[in-house]
């Protein structure tokens, strides 16, 4: 989808699009896996004849004491009950034996002799009961042994029986993971080998080019074990034959508008302010904005900041979700204002807090609540804070980047002109081809003049969803702070805790419920202002190995970037393209070979895991 009516400096105007993942219209057809809630694990499987079916799909390590000491209670319950039942040679009622039943048959006959009428299914109805005088069974210690299995089921060795039996036919199963847990298996231990690094510099190499799925240049830099191993550049930043000029090759120093991984940095920005105590993350925005925000198809349903960052606050992007600076942001949401549309707000069927749709939108107004409560401009307020925390001299806005770190800005590509794509033409500058001229601070990264703009009105005119322009190496001190949970070069940014939170599924795509767009399965699941990569579903970006991500892409203009961290451990990468020569969502080309995601990002990311976390 693009947007006509965007105007940006530097910005091929006609090939404006959404920031980030929200540009997915491919055949999800061509992709398997299947969605599961980020504490199952897997309630039904099969061994043979044999047909086991486990209730145990809660969260085991904040349960288990609990359930351990609930099945010791069980058991002795069922002891006494089956010993008092047999003194007095009565019935039992067996509403419990539906937890855990295990049906074997044997020369066509049942292990359980259960008269035609009903069944086995007699057992599963309300009122069902089991006779301990039945001469079809004369050793009713059996009885005894069946109900301690329900019992087992709900122990911890139930569960490690049911886990080893399910890695018979499931052969790679992997948990939804979040940071702090376990390391996931098969990582090879100690620092990646010369050869790895040899092969991983080979094919990356042979993504530079002019056409298909090539781009003009990239970067990577990747840690292990909190150290830096391996970092590579190639190609060109700047075209001189498409912008003037000469050619200027990508190095460490690059810096490029990264789209949505900017959304990282803004999160980052109201995480700091959740740990001032300034922002509270379940507070209805509307406490902060000074105005009711509420949507029309849900006005008794607070939208928080919690919403915001995790895209699950009902509100929509339209034609287009960056205002003029004269615009209020309150006008995209108000009735009877030029910029008003009811698509802004999603329907009564996709209620705040409930349903995922990615939209840019919700961090414009991030980038308005942050102005509120610091009473600085949005851009201002990252310079001087999130970014000079981290050591940087990024900037959402160009104009105010030192000369040298300006010097060192590069152009993203496309190969487009309109609609109309032409592989083997020229490439095109899409965004930030400032050919030297650095723009004037007096004007927004839009144009209009900043002359009469009113702090805390409009957050979108910097782009808090993907303005950032940030270098390879000043985006690894993000990568770092991640990976160290919260610190940089010895130095408490962000509290672990917050850094934790960020890293918690908010919201996770049930296939049941339909609970939201997964972009052609590339989105299964949004943290705050992260997300997770599943390495078993939809999302997985390694081929052949389960692992677990989280972190953030961007996609926009044809750059394509991205910066994620594995679970468990201190491993971290990150990447920037900076163009494509084929269309994202209208040439089959582009479509990932196994997953939700772009041909270019399971390239480049399947390359970092298997060479240097794997040992390929």
């Amino acid at each position: 989808m693009h947007f006509n009516d965007d105007i940006f400096y530097g910005i091929n105007t006609t090939q404006s699009r959404f920031e980030g993942n929200a540009q997915r219209h491919r055949n999800s057809a061509q992709f398997d896996g299947c969605y599961l809630h980020k504490n199952t694990r897997l309630p039904l499987y099969f061994d043979k004849s044999s047909i086991i079916l486990s209730l145990y799909s809660v969260n085991k390590n904040t349960l288990m004491p609990f359930i351990f000491s609930f099945s010791i209670i069980l058991y002795i319950f069922f002891v006494s009950f089956f010993i008092k039942n047999m003194r007095q040679k009565r019935e039992i009622p067996c509403p419990f034996l539906v937890l855990a039943v295990r049906l074997r048959y044997n020369e066509g006959k049942a292990f359980f002799p259960i008269k035609k009428k009903g069944g086995v299914r007699a057992l599963f109805q309300q009122g069902a009961r089991f006779s301990l005088k039945n001469p079809w069974y004369p050793k009713k210690l059996f009885v005894l042994g069946l109900l301690g299995l329900v019992s087992l089921s709900f122990s911890p060795l139930g569960t490690a029986q049911a886990t080893a039996a399910s890695k018979k036919t499931v052969k790679k199963v992997a948990s939804y993971q979040t940071a702090g847990q376990k390391v996931p298996a098969g990582l090879k231990k100690g620092m990646p080998s010369a050869q790895s690094k040899a092969v991983l510099t080979k094919e990356l190499d042979s993504m530079i080019g002019d056409s298909g799925t090539k781009v003009p240049g990239l970067g990577v830099i990747v840690f292990k074990d909190g150290r830096e191993v391996y970092s590579h550049f190639a190609g060109r930043r700047h075209i001189g034959a498409s912008s003037g000029g000469k050619d200027e090759p990508v190095t460490r120093n690059t810096r490029f508008r990264v789209a949505s991984v900017s959304k990282t940095v803004t999160g980052l920005a109201v995480m700091q302010l959740v740990q001032e105590g300034k922002i509270q993350l379940d507070e209805d925005i509307s406490h902060y904005l000074g105005y009711s925000l509420r949507n029309p198809n849900a006005p008794t349903v607070p939208i928080t900041v919690r919403m915001l960052l995790s895209h699950t606050s009902s509100l929509r992007d339209g034609r287009t979700y960056s205002l003029p600076p004269s615009v209020p942001i309150r006008d995209y949401f108000k009735p009877g204002t030029s910029y008003y549309h009811p698509s802004h707000f999603a329907s009564k069927w996709q209620q705040p807090g409930t349903y995922f749709t990615y939209a840019n939108i919700n961090y414009g107004v991030l980038g308005t609540i942050i102005e509120k409560v610091t009473g600085e401009r949005f851009d201002r307020y990252m310079k001087r804070h999130i970014l000079t925390d981290l050591e940087t001299e990024a900037s959402f806005f160009p104009a105010t980047l030192s000369p040298a770190a300006f010097k060192e800005l590069g152009t993203v590509y496309r190969k487009n002109r309109g609609s109309s794509w032409n592989e083997f033409g020229p490439w095109i500058p899409q965004v930030d081809d400032f050919r030297g001229r650095q723009p004037s601070p007096a004007l927004a990264p839009s144009g209009y003049s900043l002359s009469s703009y009113k702090v805390g009105t409009n957050g979108t005119i910097f782009a808090p969803q993907g303005g950032l322009r940030i270098s390879y190496e000043e985006l690894s001190h993000v990568l770092r702070l991640l990976i160290n949970k919260g610190t940089f070069n010895g130095k408490r940014i962000l509290s672990s805790s917050l850094v934790r939170e960020m890293m918690t599924p908010q919201w996770t795509y049930t296939a049941a419920h339909k609970n939201g767009d997964t972009y052609n399965g590339s989105i299964e699941g949004y943290g705050l202002a992260l997300y997770p990569i599943k390495g078993t579903g939809t999302s997985r970006v390694v081929k052949d190995h389960v692992l677990d991500l989280w972190g953030h892409t961007g996609e926009a203009y044809g750059l394509l970037a991205g910066v994620f961290v594995v679970p468990g451990t201190q491993n971290g990468f990150l990447y920037i393209m900076n163009g494509e020569a084929i269309a994202e969502d209208d040439d089959p080309r582009s479509a990932g070979a196994y997953s939700g995601n772009y041909i270019w990002e399971e390239k480049i990311m399947d390359a970092i895991c298997r060479h240097l976390y794997f040992g390929e």
